[in-house]
């Protein structure tokens, strides 16, 4: 952790001194930074509350109090009465404040320039993406969204199976093979009008699928449910059990069957949720190890 710590701290270092941070500042310094993001947020939100500043900027109330007050006696910020509450105050810019922010735009969008044209295309396309990166991993995560599989995601569920159960569970290439054989079993001879498949993707990444497949005229089956650990606890797993069950009910069918291990424990608490229950158990070696598979099954009158 300590290197980590370190390693994290040189960049911090590195990146205040690329991007200028340690310069004199815009407009002459009469600005600090805190103060320039607080005229951008106030000028590109087209009015907001200093509540809202506060919350979303993680500024002390007291401390964008101050700032807000300066800015009064600078001439640079309008106040008006929110339609909605009369009690709080909208926040805009002034004419000059607008101007302000405007000339702090263009002397930052000057410096991001100049990074770049110190960069082929390649190289600056190479760190952008590492920013969009950083960006998603530290932020709040984008809410995610459950669509048909569509071409490449075949591949990913196949892989992603075959990646996670090796490092969690220690199973061998022989299930990234069966895992093919079931997808390709499945999507060779799929009825919509029965049978679907969902995926949950997150700016387009994909973060979880199930399939809900026929076995008889009575009985659907539940395949390969599997939720990346980057997105667990977001609720996924859940929402894809559940979409097969509202599947099965609308198709028809009376009961829903699945095959699982006993390690598997978050899919089977999924499952127990979801009203399914444990119908049978036994002993198996399989993908390399030992392992315990069950069978449950989800009425559906």
């Amino acid at each position: 952790m300590s290197d980590r710590i370190a390693a994290l701290r040189r960049f911090n270092r590195f990146y205040t001194r690329v991007i200028g941070l340690l310069d004199d500042g815009l407009q002459g310094g009469a600005y600090s930074l805190t103060e320039i993001r607080v005229l951008f947020e106030i000028r590109h939100r087209d009015g907001c509350s200093a509540a809202v500043l506060a919350r979303e900027l993680g500024l002390d109330t007291g401390y964008l109090s101050r700032i807000l007050s300066r800015f009064d006696r600078d001439g640079l910020l309008v106040r008006v009465a929110d339609p909605l509450d009369g009690r709080r105050s909208i926040l805009r810019l002034s004419v000059d404040g607008d101007g302000v922010q405007g000339g702090q735009d263009v002397e930052w969008r000057a410096k991001a320039a100049a990074l770049l044209d110190r960069m082929a295309a390649p190289a600056a396309d190479r760190v952008l993406a590492a920013m969009a990166e950083i960006e998603r991993t530290l932020g709040t995560p984008p809410a995610w969204e459950l669509r048909g599989v569509v071409p490449g995601d075949l591949g990913w569920i196949i892989s992603r199976h075959g990646s996670l159960y090796a490092a969690e569970y220690g199973w061998d290439g022989t299930f990234e093979h069966a895992v093919a054989e079931i997808v390709t079993d499945v999507m060779r001879a799929f009825d919509p009008a029965r049978e679907a498949a969902w995926i949950a993707v997150r700016d387009g990444v994909p973060l979880g699928s199930v399939f809900l497949v026929r076995q008889s005229d009575t009985v659907a089956k539940l395949r390969l449910l599997i939720v990346d650990p980057a997105a667990r606890g977001l609720g996924i797993g859940a929402r894809l059990v559940s979409e097969c069950t509202a599947f099965a009910r609308a198709a028809g069918y009376q009961r829903i069957t699945l095959w699982t291990h006993s390690i598997l424990t978050a899919a089977r608490r999924l499952y127990a949720a979801e009203g399914y229950v444990l119908t049978a158990s036994g002993p198996i070696q399989a993908f390399g190890v030992d392992l315990t598979e069950e069978t449950w099954e989800l009425a559906l009158d």
